[in-house]
């Protein structure tokens, strides 16, 4: 293969990357100022992709809502993480919410309900107060991509769920659309990427993928679960779509 080849392909690569972000940021700009001004939150993990939308919110309206889900379980990198996005975007609506006290002191009180029942567990830390946290929004945005797989393949940009309006603008995105924005626009990298974590959530249930391995491989191994009930329900269909 000739090195003008090569050239061409490094370079349509680089520009479809530039494309597929430009057209992510105007889907962001459109639902956050003109479909949903005010009505629009964030959901985020501040995980091993999350500063890609944090930083185009960022640059659209800092003051968008953000939801961080603060389950009680998160690596206390993801929580430095999160502080240091924070700091050098400047959001200025980051929500961190947590679980009902009083729920997990009838329901796991010696902290270990992950090990028993994972999805009761994520019920409780996740997907109930998440339903708390989107009281007064009509619409949620959140950073998955069909190339994540699983019941994430074939994910559309815009969906309904819940009665209210799912936004998915990176859904097209592949890992080289997020490394091309990464570097773009200089964002640090969550610390537990270099350990070899490319997806990360609650740390008993997190580990690192294998080389081969899909992204998310690492989530809730060996169990038989691949979603934490936010996006799906626990028997694997949409939720409430």
């Amino acid at each position: 293969m000739s090195v003008v080849a090569d050239i061409d392909r490094t370079r349509a690569v680089a520009l479809a990357a530039r494309a597929e972000a430009v057209m992510a940021r105007e889907l962001l700009a459109e639902m956050i100022q003109r479909e949903f001004p005010g009505r629009i939150a964030l959901v985020s993990s501040f995980g091993i992709e999350a500063a890609v939308l944090l930083h185009m919110i960022s640059t659209i309206d800092p003051g968008t809502p953000v939801i961080f889900l603060d389950t009680g379980k998160l690596f206390g990198e993801t929580l430095r993480y999160r502080d240091e996005l924070v700091r050098r975007l400047c959001l200025g609506d980051v929500r961190s919410v947590r679980p009902d006290a009083d729920r997990l002191v009838a329901e796991d009180p010696d902290g270990t309900l992950w090990r028993s029942d994972p999805d009761r567990c994520c019920a409780l830390r996740k997907v109930e107060p998440l339903e708390r946290a989107l009281a007064g929004f009509e619409a949620w945005i959140n950073g998955r991509k069909r190339h994540h797989g699983g019941a994430r393949t074939a994910l559309p940009v815009i969906e309904a769920a819940g009665g209210r309006i799912k936004v998915n603008p990176l859904a097209s995105w592949g890992a080289a659309e997020v490394e091309a924005y990464f570097a773009a626009h200089d964002l640090p990298r969550h610390p537990l990427e270099t350990d070899g974590y490319r997806s990360v959530g609650c740390l008993p249930c997190s580990d690192r993928a294998k080389s081969g391995e899909a992204a998310r491989a690492g989530r809730w191994r060996g169990r038989g679960k691949t979603e934490c009930g936010i996006h799906i329900s626990v028997t694997g269909s949409p939720r409430d779509e």
